[in-house]
């Protein structure tokens, strides 16, 4: 693959359109005003049929499960590539819109389909797949950050027939204003095992449920069209109904539905890096052919065009990483760790490098929000700390392509 076909040019010109008509007018109130995104997400929905094929798609995982088949396979199957060109799209213009829309029908809808039962599948998958209701995916804690699972010491103990679960995460996207929390915590089951080694269980909680607290959004540097917060947890009383797979022994388990999440999570940005990388490029030769100096252009400054040739380069780059994963991903073919972390390590630093050097062409427009390469440089940096920092991306690939 090494271009778009002609059916998808047409669905990124109908994506793009939407994007520029109904998504570019509210960009004030979404980074300014701390209005949330999901009404937007929703009548997106509503325009391209999403919410139709959201039921039709839970449809056929729900008959896959109930028959013991993946109830995953759907996901798999469907078109990659459609799914991509709205993640690039929308990051043309807000990242933060991609991960609210990702978080809630992807990591938390998506949890709750691979580990939950049918009937837990019914109860809450059904309402985050369309949009009904918004879901967030907690297992970043204060003190664990990129050692989640390790880390992590928000726990369950068993009382009864029932589990009690205290402790705090942070860093949760839709955390704020989520109906749906899709959780993680460790077992205390009284045995004294060290904490670190301890299994992990994924619970589903309702918002409003006693002892749960969702803090209110948090200031950060970017990505405002996408509410963050706290959740905390005390003496947060569930049954077995909310533990997914009503059984502590779940096919996979808490740690391997994480990592699995991660691997699609890491993928994924690289789709969002492109959208970004895009409209920087696109912005910069706009204004670098229309912005002059001393009577010249500055497109005709060396120093320009270097910026402007060293863009291109990061974008067809990370272009064709997107479109390798494309055709593999159409193929069947799921990306390893090392490949997948190298994908978001080299895409996120790309999408950094080329808002910076936007920046650097618009000179002082650059650093003001009345022009968009500020807002995308914002967004962007958060794409080399979340699903795991450059760091631990290096120590992921190293340690996948080692191993026995």
């Amino acid at each position: 693959m090494y271009d778009w076909s002609e059916e998808q040019q047409a669905i990124i010109a109908v994506v793009r359109r939407f994007v520029d008509e109904e998504i570019r007018p509210h960009l004030d109130d979404l980074e300014h005003n701390g209005v949330p995104p999901y009404e937007i997400l929703r009548k997106m929905y509503v325009t391209f049929g999403l919410r139709e094929m959201a039921q039709e798609n839970f449809a056929r995982q729900l008959k896959r499960k109930i028959s013991g088949e993946d109830a995953t396979r759907e996901n798999r199957s469907s078109d990659p590539a459609a799914q991509l060109i709205s993640t690039i799209e929308l990051c043309r213009v807000s990242p933060g819109l991609l991960t609210s829309l990702g978080v809630s029908t992807g990591l938390a809808a998506g949890t709750i389909n691979k580990l939950g039962t049918p009937a837990q599948m019914e109860r809450w998958s059904l309402d985050l797949m369309t949009l009904d209701k918004i879901g967030a995916w907690a297992i970043t804690e204060p003190d664990s950050g990129s050692d989640a699972l390790g880390g992590m010491r928000t726990s369950a103990k068993r009382d009864g027939d029932e589990y009690v679960i205290n402790g705090q995460k942070t860093w949760i996207t839709n955390g704020p204003y989520a109906d749906t929390i899709v959780l993680y915590a460790k077992l205390d089951d009284g045995s004294g095992e060290e904490m670190r080694n301890r299994k992990v269980l994924t619970f589903v909680l309702d918002k409003g449920m006693p002892g749960l607290e969702q803090a209110k959004p948090m200031r950060k540097m970017g990505q405002h069209g996408s509410p963050t917060g706290e959740v905390f947890l005390s003496d947060v009383r569930v049954g077995r109904d909310r533990l997914l797979g009503e059984s502590e022994a779940t096919k996979g388990g808490g740690r391997q539905s994480a990592k699995d999440n991660f691997v699609a999570e890491r993928a994924g940005v690289a789709a969002m890096s492109l959208g970004i990388i895009e409209e920087c490029v696109k912005l910069s030769i706009d204004y670098a052919k229309h912005r002059r100096l001393w009577g010249t252009a500055i497109a005709d400054f060396q120093l320009i065009q270097l910026k402007l040739a060293q863009m291109e380069v990061a974008r067809i780059n990370v272009r064709n990483m997107v479109f390798a994963h494309i055709e593999r991903s159409a193929a069947g073919a799921v990306p390893t760790l090392a490949e997948a972390s190298a994908m978001k390590l080299y895409a996120a630093q790309a999408a950094c490098q080329v808002a910076d050097d936007a920046i650097q062409i618009f000179g002082g427009n650059g650093y003001i929000a009345e022009y968009r390469v500020e807002q995308l440089s914002r967004d962007a940096r958060v794409l080399r700390i979340y699903a795991g920092t450059d760091e631990m991306q290096v120590v992921a690939i190293a340690k996948d392509l080692v191993r026995d």
